[in-house]
């Protein structure tokens, strides 16, 4: 289970992702964040964004036209 959790359904690009950077700042290390959504773009977008930061992805799922991202902030 996350410590946090960030519903992005209906919405486009880029605020799915400025949600999950907004969400992450007020983490700790460690910390675990789940985001949701169904703008497709958003997925790789989050996924390569979170990469770059250095943050692990712990899971990647697209189903049923549903994408969810685990990231565990490092820093």
């Amino acid at each position: 289970m996350a410590d946090e959790v960030v519903d992005c359904m209906g919405l486009i690009c880029p605020r799915p992702l400025f949600e999950t950077i907004k969400h992450l700042k007020r983490m700790q290390a460690g910390q675990t964040l789940e985001v949701f959504g169904d703008y497709p773009l958003s997925l790789p977008e989050i996924t390569e964004n979170m990469e770059k930061q250095g943050h692990e992805l712990v899971s990647v799922s697209n189903e049923g036209g549903v994408w969810r991202v685990l990231i565990r902030k490092t820093k």
